[in-house]
């Protein structure tokens, strides 16, 4: 009876563990819509500065702008949006890999990594890679200044010349079961993305201030949206990995319970028999 009690022992261990498991998927589950929320309220927004950028560059020269300049030099810098824990599937696995990809077609003496999340910053400093900034332990709280502190940050240092140009990785969020890694350029901002496309006549407009001075202000608040939006997706994405990969795991651990029950059963019912058997071989043996 000894195996059926470590094998008891062992699905109690299983449950506790699935308990776990059951409790962080809703959770994350919670936590998913919430932060799908922040996410789809950002875009209208993300949407209509795109359209008056693009309305401004059709009537302007933006690339009087020093954020729109193109330099000729290979000095990058890679902002990398990972997770602060495990336990989410293949969510920082994918991005991490994506981004070591891209940082392997770097020049890796020009290469400098920003990273946002614990999980990035692990990666690239144990494989050697020069890690300029850090923003550990900041995805549970997500919000508009932690995106403008990193935007102001890269732009100091593309303005500075620092940098020849920059760009973001990052986990896209496209459902509850999907999660798409990007590389996004950020900075120089393309003028060819703010371009867009007439459909039709275009119509004239008097700007007051003049497209100079809304250039001025309106491309920093670009970046800081396209850096506020990247961690939006992000924290989205490793919210649904991570509720994807626990029901998984409550599903597996609810298979290995019925697995191992119905092990313990038949070593329970063998270990009656044999003794059904003893008793009867000595009644035998005694007659």
């Amino acid at each position: 009876m000894s195996k059926a009690r470590d094998i008891k022992r062992r699905i109690r261990s299983v449950k506790n563990t699935m308990q776990l498991t059951k409790a962080m998927k809703m959770v994350s589950a919670a936590k998913l819509r919430r932060a799908q929320d922040r996410m789809l309220a950002a875009r209208p927004y993300a949407q209509q500065m795109e359209k008056v950028l693009q309305s401004l560059a059709s009537r302007a020269t933006p690339e009087d702008h020093p954020l729109l300049k193109r330099a000729e030099g290979d000095r990058v810098e890679l902002i990398v949006v990972s997770g602060d824990r495990g336990l989410c599937g293949a969510f920082n696995t994918n991005i991490l890999r994506q981004a070591s990809n891209f940082a392997a077609e770097q020049n890796q003496n020009e290469l400098t990594i920003s990273c946002v999340g614990r999980k990035g910053h692990e990666h690239f400093k144990r494989r050697g890679f020069h890690i300029r900034g850090e923003w550990l332990n900041v995805m549970r709280n997500v919000d508009f200044a932690l995106a403008a502190e990193i935007s102001q940050d890269m732009m100091k240092r593309f303005l500075d010349g620092d940098v020849d140009k920059i760009y973001v990785a990052y986990n896209e969020f496209k459902s509850a079961s999907t999660q798409n890694p990007v590389v996004q350029q950020l900075l120089p901002i393309a003028s060819d993305d703010l371009a867009g496309e007439e459909d039709g006549p275009s119509e004239e407009y008097i700007y007051e201030p003049s497209p100079a001075a809304l250039f001025k202000t309106l491309l920093p608040k670009h970046v800081q949206i396209l850096i506020f939006r990247a961690l939006l997706e992000s924290v989205a994405a490793e919210h649904a990995a991570r509720m994807t990969a626990m029901d998984a795991a409550t599903n597996n651990a609810g298979e290995l319970i019925e697995s191992l029950t119905l092990t313990m059963n038949r070593a329970r019912q063998a270990a009656i028999t044999t003794e059904i058997i003893e008793v009867v071989s000595g009644a035998q043996a005694l007659g």
